[in-house]
């Protein structure tokens, strides 16, 4: 498994495919890789007691390399080409003749937003945040141990969501799976339960509550911005889960350690930063317009 996941591949790269798809003087890459603040830190010494130089280059500068080469091959000359992933993917989340789009863009707002959030060095919580968790969690810790529950148990890639809820302030945790999004506004594709759990359907045809578990309106039915029932959220940190994030520094087994360690390399002033937005309190922090 390993071996697979550092080998390298053969055949065409996304980047040679993009660059014979055109003239080299049409081409022009729109959508680029943000630069992490402290990238080439971790570029040089890795993410201390958590990710080796190695298993960063592999998930962050080779892998979002690829996810954002796909989308220029996939936007080029369109009127999606200049579209940052986040409008990307709640444009095109209840389109399923273009999921290799929404996939894309999404997993490359994911895998940034993951990123963005790392620190050097162990960030403690601020105190305003730490009253916001007992207030929504009984307490930072309790909050800590059902959110690497949440992760530890998701079986399969992707994400693990800390969001607040936009009227309230109330943090809660949300799952995605594969390249779901968070968003409100892309609640088609929001897969939050794990298919491999869910009972087969009793008749050949679903009904429109039968489809509620997925998210996606009936056939024919209107769109909406919310999922129904739903409220806005604000995401304000993930975790991922892919397994090739871990695997490499941690072994076959250790996804757990590897959570823990997370946890005390998340910038919580970003975080609390992004939780003030939700409240009034100020703007958010600011992410590259090209990938978030």
């Amino acid at each position: 498994m390993l071996q697979r996941l550092v080998r390298p591949q053969s055949g065409l790269s996304a980047s040679s495919i993009v660059k014979a798809s055109l003239p080299r003087f049409q081409y022009r890459s729109l959508h680029r890789v943000p630069q992490l603040a402290n990238e080439r830190l971790f570029k040089e010494h890795g993410i201390s007691e958590f990710m080796s130089p190695e298993a960063f280059d592999f998930a962050w500068t080779q892998y979002q390399s690829l996810l954002v080469e796909k989308l220029n091959l996939m936007t080029q000359d369109t009127v999606d080409a200049d579209l940052d992933t986040l409008a990307l993917v709640k444009k095109y989340a209840k389109r399923r003749e273009t999921a290799h789009l929404f996939n894309y863009a999404s997993m490359a707002h994911n895998n940034h937003f993951f990123f963005h959030r790392l620190s050097p060095v162990q960030v403690k919580i601020p105190e305003k945040l730490k009253s916001d968790m007992t207030e929504s969690a009984s307490s930072p810790e309790s909050l800590k141990q059902d959110f690497l529950a949440t992760a530890s148990a998701q079986f399969g890639p992707g994400f693990v969501w800390l969001v607040a809820q936009k009227q309230t302030g109330l943090l809660r945790i949300l799952s995605t799976y594969n390249a779901g999004t968070p968003y409100p506004e892309a609640f088609a594709r929001q897969q939050g339960v794990d298919m491999n759990n869910e009972p087969a359907p009793p008749s050949g045809k679903r009904s429109s509550q039968d489809l509620s578990f997925l998210g996606l309106p009936a056939s024919g039915e209107g769109t909406h911005d919310l999922a129904p029932g739903g409220l806005p959220l604000t995401p304000l940190l993930c975790v991922n889960t892919w397994e090739h994030v871990w695997m490499m520094d941690h072994g076959i087994g250790g996804k757990d350690e590897y959570l823990e360690r997370w946890w005390d390399r998340v910038d919580w002033n970003a975080v609390e930063d992004a939780h003030k937005a939700t409240q009034g309190y100020g703007a958010g922090p600011k992410l590259n317009k090209r990938i978030l």
